[in-house]
Parts: C-alpha cells; structure tokens; sequence
C-alpha cells in the first residue's frame, strides 16, 4: 500500500491553507486550453451556494508542459465572481496548483486523486467535489449538485447522473454499469463518472483501504471508489447535472488503455468483495438529486467498421486465450459472432453493393455478453490466464459488443437507445444465478 502521507514539499503548501469545510479538487494533464473554465465555474459555485464556508480549489497536475498549471493559478479571483454573482464569501477562496507524487513510480488519474484525497483529509473537509478538468457543459450549480447531497443530506458518495449521447461511455454502457448493478443491486447509472462527490469519512475510508493497484493509480479509480463506497456500507445517492460535454472518444481508437485498467479493476473488485455481492438477488434504485433537464448532448461519431474488424480479427489474436477462459457455449457463440462481423465487414467493402456495416443484421445479443462478462470474472478468479492476457483477449468482444449496440440503436435517439442498455443490464440480473452457482461450485471444489 503506497504512503498516505504527503511528501514535504506538499505539506508546506497546504499548510498556509490551514483548514477548509469545502475543497474542489481537479486533476489535470494537459488541459491548458479547457481548465480555466471548469475553475471558474468552479470557484463560482463555491462562492454562490457556499458563501459562509471555508472554500478552497486544488488543481492535482501531472506536470503539463502546456501551461495547465498556470492557467489555474491566474483564473479571475473570486472579487471578479463576487461582482457577476453579487455575492460576497465571508471567507478567502484559494486556489493551489501542485504537481502530484506518482505511486509506486505510476501516474495517472488515480495517483492525481490519492493527493487530493490526502490533501483534503489534511484539511479535515467536511465535503470534496472532483470534476474533471476537460469539462465544457460544467456551471456553477454542479457544485452545489456535488456538495449538497453530503452537506444536507447525510451522504458519502454522490455519483453523476449525466444525459450522454448514446454512444458516448461505452465502457460504462456495456461493462462498468450493468456488473455494478447486478453484482451490488445498486442500480448507479453512471459508476465511473469523472465528476462526484465524497464526504469526509469516506475520504478517510479511501486513504486506509490496501488494495491500491497500479491499474486503480491510472484510469481504474472512478469504478475503485464506487465500489469501495458500496462495499464500506457508505450512503450512495446520484445527482443530475444535465448532459457532459467533455472530450469524448472513439471506443475503437482511443478507449484501449482505459477499458484495460477500468476492467482489469473491476475484476480484481469482484474477487476481493465475493462476500459482499453473493447474497444479493434483486437491485433497487437508489436517490436522485437535482432537477431532471431536457437536454440533448451532442453527437459523436463512431468508426463501427472498425469495431467489426477488430472482432474478427480476434479470432486469429485472442481466439486461444478465448477458449480458455470462457465456457464452452459463449466460446462457440463468440467465434460464430467474430465469423458474422467479418461478414458484415466484407460485405460493406464489395464495390457493388452500396451498402455499410451499419446497414448489416450484425447483433451481439445480451444474454450472450452478460455471461461473457461472468465468464472473465470467473476466469480472473481461477487465474486460467494473467491478467494483462485476459484483459487484452476481452478488448475485441467488447468492440464486437458495442458495434452491435450501435446498429440495433442507429435509428433511435438517445433516449431511446437508453431502453437497451437497460435491458441489457436486465439481462445480467436474469444471469447473476449463473455467476453465483459457478462461483460457489469453484469456491467448494477449492476447498
């Protein structure tokens, strides 16, 4: 477990600080060009909803050679909001840039979040808002959002509820939102959201846990606290802030390294909480803050040809590593999937057929990925592969997953498209029997 003392240099810096009540924390890495805005809104909300705390904002920067930092430092101080927002605090908003300590030689939006973390139990906060730094569609009110459900409600762990485009947050769609439902019968919509909020007990919670991996220091953390907040027993509720305009990604071309550390993650959760999660058999809503907002994200495109390809290429890659850690029915469903996707592919590339992979019957039904994703937690358990092996050979049946996805859903809107991801997240409910006799039988025969 990695130190959770702050190095000296740090401690210096947020001695002149002394205590807070409220702390925005931002992790940043090359963010010059949008962290400006996100502090401003951020300083804003502190200032209009918060006025009679003791406010402080910190930026956690993993040594930008943009500028990243100075911009944080030189955004408008709070007397240029006092005059748009006719507020006045009756305590100094400050604002600190550091760069943060890497873990165990690992950087990452983890390692940025263990600082804040760190720094926010050193200024005994009684509420910590983290917001991503790449943020467009932040306003002042996502303070209050974040802040007000642990300040007046009693809770711990305030999860984003966002209006996403229906392609945006794969990871989350497909994996992180339909396991974390089935397993814990939380129904969180949006697990690895970016933008939350922590009380200060779990912060400490946070800081004594000892299973900080390297993957958990990188892009692992947002699915780490959420199911450590669950696990601990903290009060879970989810806030509306209306829709996140950030800089998305094209599952197929940027979102690899992610889905490695996001997965690699929540397998080693499942494992390390099987205590926690075999008894549950029904799932329930949980509270929602805020007022429900119309608004319509904006679109992002998807390269779906791609995603087909890469399917069935994993044939010849993963098919090995596919035949050992999955069971022998979604092993036969997986490689007849990957034959139908190249299919589809070789079809939209004849010269005399006008068509397009999203014009093809091409489907990856649920049933067949809920049991996908249960046969890696039960693979992961048995170590029938590493890990780094196992996760890579689960990259490709996640492009075949959301490709299907995509062209059951072209046609809808977002908010229709949202029905399928939730009958998808039904149908890892309806197969949690599945995972739990395989479990249990693994766990008999173990011992």
């Amino acid at each position: 477990m990695p130190s959770a003392t702050l190095p000296k240099a740090l401690r210096d810096e947020i001695e002149g600080v002394g205590k807070a009540d409220i702390m925005v924390g931002i992790p940043s890495f090359k963010n010059a060009t949008t962290i400006g805005y996100v502090v401003r809104a951020a300083q804003a909300g502190l200032v209009q909803y918060f006025p009679d705390l003791h406010p402080v904002v910190v930026n956690a920067d993993a040594g930008s050679p943009d500028g990243t930092q100075r911009v944080v430092v030189e955004t408008e101080p709070p007397d240029y909001i006092e005059q748009i927002l006719l507020v006045r605090p009756r305590n100094k908003l400050q604002r600190v840039s550091l760069t943060y300590p890497e873990l165990d030689g690992v950087g990452g939006k983890g390692a940025a979040l263990r600082t804040i973390f760190q720094i926010a139990r050193a200024l005994e906060v009684q509420a910590l808002v983290v917001v991503d730094s790449d943020l467009r569609s932040i306003v002042p009110e996502w303070i209050e959002l974040l802040a007000g459900p642990i300040l007046k409600g009693g809770f711990d762990y305030v999860a984003p509820l966002y209006a996403r485009y229906k392609y945006d947050g794969t990871i989350t769609n497909t994996v992180t939102y339909p396991l974390t439902r089935a397993l814990y019968g939380l129904r969180i919509r949006q697990p690895i959201g970016g933008d939350f909020g922590v009380s200060g007990d779990l912060i400490r919670h946070y800081l004594e846990q000892d299973d900080w991996t390297p993957d958990v220091s990188r892009f692992g953390i947002d699915i780490w606290m959420t199911t450590s907040a669950i696990t601990g027993g903290f009060a879970v509720c989810q806030t509306r802030l209306g829709a996140k305009v950030h800089d998305p990604k094209d599952p197929g071309a940027d979102l690899g390294p992610m889905f490695s550390q996001v997965v690699s993650t929540i397998l080693r959760l499942t494992e390390r909480h099987a205590e926690r999660w075999l008894e549950v058999e029904e799932t329930h809503q949980i509270p929602v803050y805020g007022f429900e907002r119309i608004i319509d994200p904006p679109p992002l495109t998807v390269d779906t040809r791609r995603l087909l390809e890469e399917f069935a290429k994993g044939r010849l890659t993963v098919g090995d590593e596919w035949q050992a850690a999955l069971a022998p029915e979604q092993y036969a469903a997986v490689m007849r999937l990957a034959s139908e996707a190249g299919e589809a592919v070789e079809a939209a590339t004849r010269a005399d057929t006008p068509t397009t992979v999203e014009d093809s019957r091409f489907g990856f039904p649920d049933e067949t990925w809920a049991r996908l994703i249960y046969d890696a937690c039960l693979a992961a358990r048995a170590r029938v592969l590493p890990m780094e092996r196992l996760i890579a050979s689960l990259i490709p049946l996640y492009f075949g997953r959301v490709a299907g996805l995509i062209i059951e859903t072209r046609e809808l809107t977002t908010d229709q498209a949202e029905a399928f991801v939730e009958r998808q997240a039904r149908a890892f409910e309806l197969a949690k029997p599945y995972l739990v006799d395989r479990w249990r039988a693994a766990a008999s025969h173990a011992g």
